[in-house]
Formats: C-alpha cells, sequence, structure tokens
C-alpha cells in the first residue's frame, strides 16, 4: 500500500469544539468524510416526528462482536433505537444493549470474557468433591456415555451449555427480575428454531439469560433448550436476518447488520469440516437473501467486511469491534437522518440507562425439577438463606459445587417478583442420559531402557440410587499394573458432609530391588486384595477426612533374582486415619492451587494383620502462575514409626517425576524423603497449549529416617517438553543424577496425586 493511501487526521469541527481523529484507506476516504461532517450537522429527526427505529442484528459466532462496533457508532451519531431484535450472536449483543448496558460496558466485558470456557460445562475442578478428583487422574475421559438397561446414550450436544448460562446470567444480572421483554429499557426479541417444526420462534418473555441461550445453542454444539414445552435450537436455522420480526413489531425504519457466511468457492471445498459448514451457511444464507428482500429505500443495511475471520475468533473482539464500527461510518449519509438533538439524546439515554440493581431479600427459594434426589439434597447445598438479600456470586459458587457432583446436564437460577417479594428458583435438569456413566483412562511411561508401564482404564459409576445421592463405582485398569475396584457411596445426610465407603479392591504390582551399584537383584510380582469400610466427613469444598478399616493379604505370584519375599500369602488388616486437601486447579497440569495429605496406617494382629507396624504419609504440592510461567514445588515423606511392614508395603521411588534419572522401584524402603520443584513455559492458543520446562528432585530411602541427609540424598534434574492433551500432557524428559547417568522418558497422564494414593 501506498504512503498516502493510509492517513490520519485530526479535523477540527464545529458543535463544542469537539475534534474527531479519523483514519481514511485509499477510496473510502471520501465516505469517511462525509460521516465525520455529518456527526456534528444539526439534527434532521426532531423527537416528535422521530420514527419507529428497529435494530436487526444477525447470528454469526464471534464475528457478532462487530455488532457491538456498530452500536457505538450510533450512540457516536445520537441515534436511539426503539426496538432489537436479534439471533443467535445478535441476541446476546442486542439483549445486553436493552437491558441498558453500556457500549463501552459491553466492550470490556467481552474482552474480559473466559470464551473458552463457555465451550465447556465442567465448572473446573476446584468444584469437584475431594472424592471426584481422586477418581481423576485414573478416570480423565468422560465423554458423556451413559448407560441404561436399554443401551448407551449420549446428550442432546456436546456441550450442555452450563457455563455459557451462568455467563449469561452474570451478564443480564439487572435484568434478572425483568419477565416481560417489552418492559425492559429497549423492546427486545430472541429468535429461536423450534427443533420438532423448523419454524422459528419468537422469544419476548421469561429469563432473559434463556432466551439468549436458546437463539445461540447451535445443534449438535450445544444441548437444545426447553422453552414452554418446546426444544429450541440456534435462530440462525430459521431467520438469521429477523428483518420482518422488527417489521411486525411496529419498526417504521430497520438498521439491519448482517455478518452473516458467504458460501464457499469449489476450490474451498476440499475438506470434511469445510463441507460441513458449507450446509450450515447454505441454510442461513437462504433464509438471510429471503429476509434481505424486506428491507426498503429508507432501512439501513450494514454488511462489516469480515473476509479472514471466523465464528470461533472470540480473541479478536477489538478487531471485530473496529471493523464493524468502520463499516457502520461508510454508512453515515443514510443513518444521520435518524439523529436527534443532544437534549433529546441525554434524555433518551437516561431513560434506557441500566438502573442499578436493588438487592432486595430474597423472599422464598424453589426447586423446579429434582426428580430422582430428595429436594433437601439441593436445598442443603444452597447457602442463600430466605430474607437475606440475594448473593450471586456465592449463589452461583454453590450451583458450580452441585453441577460438580456429575448428575445435572444444567443447573441454573432465576428471580422473578411476587407479591411476598422476590422467588429464587433454582433449576435442574437431570442428565438425559444418565443416571449410570462410563469414563475412562490411559497411562503410559517408558525409560527406552526396558521399563515399560503401559495402563488402559474404564470405569462405571451408578448415581443416585436413593434420594441421599448413594453411588455404586465399579473401575477396572488393564495392563503393566492391573486393579479392579468397586465400592459404594453412602451419604449419611443430605449435604454430604458424613458419608459411609464400603469397597473391595484387587491389584497387582511388579517390584524392582537394585543394590548400592544400581544393578538389579530381583523382581517381584504381589497381588493384593482387600475389603474395606471408611467413614468420612466433607470439610468445606476442598477437603475431607476419612477413617477406613480394610482386611485382606498381599500374596508374592513370582520372585526372580535373589529371594526377597515370603512365598506364602500375608496378611494385612488395619486402621488409617487420612486427611486430604485438594484445591489444584487441573489433575495433570495444575497452574494454580495445592494438595495436602496426611495418612496414619496401624497394623495389627487383633486387626487381622501378619505385620506390626506404624506409618504416616505425608504430601504437599504447591503450584502458581504468572503469565505462562509455571513454579510447582513438592515435598513427600513416609515414616515407619513402629514395626517392620515388609516388602509388600515398602516405598518405591525412581521414574517419572519419583527421582526422574533412576529407574522405577530403584529406591526402595521403608523410609522415605524427597523434594522437587518444577518450573515450565506454556506457549500456544487455549485449545491445545505446549510447553517447556525443567525440574530438580532431591530424596532418598533409608532404612530410618535419623539416618536421612541432604549429603545421603541422590539428586536428579530434569528437562521435559510436552503438549497438555484431554488424556493428560504427552512429554518428552531428559532426567540426569548426580552419579553421571542419563535417562530418558515418554509420559502421558501423570498427576502428582498419584504419589499420595
Amino acid at each position: 500500500m501506498c504512503p498516502i493511501c493510509r492517513w490520519r487526521t485530526t479535523i477540527p469541527l464545529t458543535e463544542n469544539d469537539a475534534t474527531v481523529s479519523l483514519q481514511y484507506l485509499g477510496a473510502r476516504q471520501v465516505p469517511w468524510l462525509l460521516t465525520a461532517l455529518l456527526l456534528f450537522l444539526p439534527p434532521v429527526a426532531l423527537a416528535e416526528e422521530r420514527p419507529r427505529v428497529g435494530l436487526v442484528l444477525s447470528g454469526g459466532g464471534a464475528k457478532g462482536m462487530a455488532h457491538v462496533g456498530v452500536l457505538r457508532v450510533l450512540e457516536e451519531m445520537r441515534i436511539p433505537v426503539d426496538l432489537v431484535v436479534g439471533t443467535s450472536a445478535g441476541s446476546a449483543v442486542g439483549a445486553l444493549y436493552a437491558s441498558g448496558m453500556p457500549v463501552t460496558e459491553i466492550e470490556r466485558r467481552f474482552m474480559r470474557l473466559d470464551w473458552l470456557s463457555s465451550f465447556r460445562d465442567d465448572p473446573g475442578r476446584a468444584y469437584k468433591p475431594v472424592r471426584r478428583k481422586r477418581d481423576d487422574w485414573r478416570f480423565p475421559v468422560v465423554p458423556g456415555i451413559g448407560v441404561r438397561a436399554d443401551g448407551l446414550h449420549v446428550g442432546g450436544g456436546l456441550i450442555a451449555g452450563q457455563n455459557l448460562g451462568l455467563i449469561l446470567n452474570e451478564l443480564t444480572r439487572n435484568a434478572a427480575l425483568v419477565e416481560d421483554f417489552d418492559r425492559l429499557p429497549i423492546p427486545f426479541r430472541a429468535v429461536a428454531t423450534d427443533l420438532e417444526s423448523g419454524e422459528q420462534v419468537i422469544i419476548d418473555k421469561g429469563n432473559l439469560s434463556e432466551a439468549i441461550r436458546a437463539s445461540m445453542s447451535i445443534p449438535g454444539v450445544y444441548a437444545p433448550v426447553e422453552w414452554q414445552g418446546r426444544l429450541l435450537v440456534d435462530g440462525g436455522v430459521a431467520n438469521n436476518l429477523p428483518v420482518s420480526v422488527a417489521r411486525d413489531l411496529g419498526a417504521d425504519i430497520v438498521i439491519a447488520v448482517d455478518i452473516t457466511d458467504n458460501l464457499m468457492e469449489t476450490d474451498e471445498l476440499r475438506e470434511a469440516f469445510s463441507v460441513v459448514g458449507q450446509l450450515t451457511t447454505i441454510m442461513t444464507r437462504r433464509n438471510t437473501d429471503q429476509q434481505l428482500e424486506l428491507i426498503k429505500d429508507r432501512d439501513v443495511l450494514i454488511r462489516p467486511d469480515l473476509e479472514g475471520y471466523t465464528s470461533a475468533d472470540f480473541y479478536d473482539a477489538p478487531i471485530l469491534f473496529e471493523l464493524g464500527a468502520s463499516t457502520a461510518r461508510e454508512h453515515g449519509v443514510e443513518l444521520r437522518p435518524l439523529s436527534v438533538s443532544r437534549a433529546d439524546w441525554n434524555a433518551w439515554r437516561a431513560r434506557v440507562g441500566v438502573r442499578a440493581s436493588e438487592s432486595e431479600p430474597v423472599a422464598r427459594i424453589e426447586i423446579e425439577d429434582s426428580r430422582r434426589l430428595a429436594s433437601d439434597f439441593l436445598k442443603e447445598r444452597i447457602r442463600q438463606k430466605p430474607g437475606e438479600p440475594l448473593d450471586t456470586e456465592k449463589l452461583e459458587v454453590d450451583l458450580k459445587r452441585i453441577y460438580g457432583l456429575g448428575y445435572y446436564e444444567i443447573v441454573s437460577y432465576s428471580t422473578s417478583r411476587s407479591p411476598e417479594g422476590t422467588i429464587l428458583t433454582i433449576r435442574v435438569q437431570e442428565k438425559s442420559w444418565g443416571p449410570n456413566y462410563l469414563s475412562f483412562g490411559l497411562n503410559y511411561e517408558d525409560n527406552f531402557d526396558g521399563e515399560t508401564r503401559f495402563n488402559i482404564a474404564s470405569s462405571l459409576r451408578m448415581t443416585e440410587l436413593n434420594a441421599l445421592g448413594g453411588e455404586w463405582q465399579t473401575g477396572v485398569q488393564l495392563g503393566t499394573e492391573p486393579w479392579v475396584r468397586s465400592q459404594w457411596y453412602q451419604p449419611l445426610d443430605y449435604g454430604y458432609e458424613r458419608f459411609l465407603v464400603l469397597g473391595g479392591e484387587y491389584s497387582r504390582d511388579s517390584l524392582s530391588l537394585f543394590d548400592n551399584t544400581g544393578t538389579r537383584i530381583a523382581e517381584v510380582d504381589v497381588t493384593f486384595r482387600k475389603a474395606d469400610l471408611a467413614l468420612g466427613m466433607e470439610i468445606g469444598g476442598n477437603a475431607e477426612v476419612r477413617l477406613t478399616y480394610s482386611r485382606g493379604y498381599a500374596t508374592v505370584d513370582e520372585q526372580i533374582g535373589q529371594p526377597v519375599a515370603p512365598e506364602d500369602s500375608v496378611h494385612q488388616g488395619g486402621i488409617a486415619l487420612q486427611l486430604v486437601h485438594d484445591s489444584l486447579d487441573d489433575t495433570f497440569f495444575p497452574s494454580t492451587g495445592g494438595f495436602a495429605g496426611l495418612r496414619g496406617r496401624f497394623e495389627r494382629d487383633g486387626l487381622g494383620s501378619d505385620r506390626q507396624f506404624d506409618s504416616v504419609t505425608g504430601m504437599a504440592l504447591g503450584t502458581e502462575s504468572w503469565r505462562g510461567l509455571t513454579l510447582t514445588g513438592l515435598l513427600y515423606a513416609h515414616a515407619v514409626t513402629r514395626g517392620t511392614p515388609g516388602i509388600e508395603n515398602a516405598v518405591r521411588l525412581g521414574g517419572f517425576r519419583r527421582l526422574s534419572a533412576y529407574a522405577p522401584g530403584e529406591i526402595t524402603g521403608d523410609n522415605a524423603l524427597m523434594a522437587s520443584v518444577y518450573a515450565s513455559q506454556t506457549f500456544g492458543g487455549p485449545l491445545m497449549p505446549w510447553f517447556v520446562g525443567m525440574g530438580f528432585e532431591a530424596g532418598n530411602a533409608w532404612p530410618s529416617l535419623d539416618s536421612a541427609s541432604w549429603a545421603s540424598s541422590v539428586k536428579s534434574s530434569s528437562v521435559f517438553a510436552g503438549v497438555d492433551t484431554f488424556l493428560g500432557p504427552v512429554q518428552l524428559a531428559a532426567a540426569y543424577n548426580n552419579a553421571d547417568n542419563w535417562t530418558a522418558y515418554l509420559n502421558i497422564g501423570f498427576s502428582f496425586t498419584q504419589l499420595f494414593y
């Protein structure tokens, strides 16, 4: 582009000595200049003769943020809007503007919004109970498959829309008590599609956030929204640019903003995703063209040039704002007749501005659609009390914790007015594919030196088995370390504060023992079988305490090399007291939060054990991030305080992030200490970030902790790189120890919490 085709200037204009800074782009210089001049000419339309202006905003995903730029120009030109109609993304922008939110505030909210979370249902690991977090590392893949007597089932969309609903609740908080959309500061309509008939549905009342969510529920992506007995999906299927709706509502002049995608050319249709996208565009383009035929001479059609941007470019909000604003300014000549005087504009702006929401006391709390579980199950989890002002921040935390239990597809709330005051309604929609669910996991570790561990796992969790929320879960792991566990979880109250767990478990482990020179001297396969009964209590949302009695036996199945264990079975029986706090934000690659676990184990012959010993295990982990840099520190300790536990109860270090430069089980003993620190830097986009980092680990195993010292510890330094996936981080690492030995690893699905459990 030549130097004179792009330039800036500040042109002094009339009216209050205002100035405007404009950018001229080649052939567009004249329209821009005319728009700038028109902004400061005396208004043409007088308040008493002003036509009724309807604003129509089309759907288009992330490109809908161009609508915000158009709104900014309408405000700059002092053009009042009398009604707003929106489809999909247009309904979101339109609803916020109709509720009185200033354009600058809409821009600020959109730029700060965590868009990625709107495409996930999981509110975050922090909102799950500790018992769910304990399973995360073994069964991290939860694909939304339900199991019933009549077969396997899946939900109505890849995403139920839980997080999206909470986001929309927050955005529309000031209009939460408005049930008739004609009573909003600017009358509003959202357009959705009836999934059964394909007809357009015009939503004119109800909960504003639910109306938006229905209008933007992309079929197959978001689950349909039930509204007045109908299942609704994205309005773009039926009417993506609802000019006809604005006209039926009495709009004399329509300002239509069309961001509908154009059809792709033949040479662009080479991949499956592009073909599917083309089919969707054909559908929306066809109904949009029909609506464009309704545009009259006095109407204004604004079509921002968004070529190169897609409906998924949510993080390009500032650019999309400007592209919408630039195109709107090019229509300044057409828009100018709709401008009003400054006095009339100020009066209109004062009338439609956001009213400060009154913090009225909640008169009553109602629970809707809780069929399998008692309503008290939900009420016990809602800290909001009747007679107190609504605390939306605390309420949303409670709803996220309810959702984290895994029983519901949607957990939402709404408020309404009644003669007795504000009614808070908690709506829960139980999973249509439940109440029994499958989950899966994979774990892989290879040090390229003959030590490979590979396991695949699956779990069936049967939930809501009684009014208190009883569960029965069975998990199976196949591979190098076979494992089976089946357990019944029974809450003792509606709030889950106290519970019983009855379970049975089978596991098999291979132990490699090494001498002081690092030479393997024996390999032992040990099988464990046990039954256990635990009484526990939740402490807040991130901690629990359990007292467990277990009874079973360990059997040495095979020994290679020096005999190190008795060939017959060793009976086990004892009590364990365990306290766990877990606030890590991610199971495998945490960036914030911490983990602390403390367990005391007491084996006695009176409890059925052949061994007489006491042991204590403790672990503390903390992690924090700043601009992609994550620092993690870990302390681990295991000490036998009385008796001899035997080889089957020995602590085994070595392997990935257990003193990485040593082989798995190379460091084995009754007592062990380990301290480690890791630093990593994250790169890439939000969908699949990759990282590089380094770590340092020091520790050892000793016959007694009295002999533990820094000088007698072994050290391991490592560098690693990987990518974070739905299975957990897939990473390559190289480690070097103080004995001048190198080890390399390929690891999938490592979790720090495995060290404790």
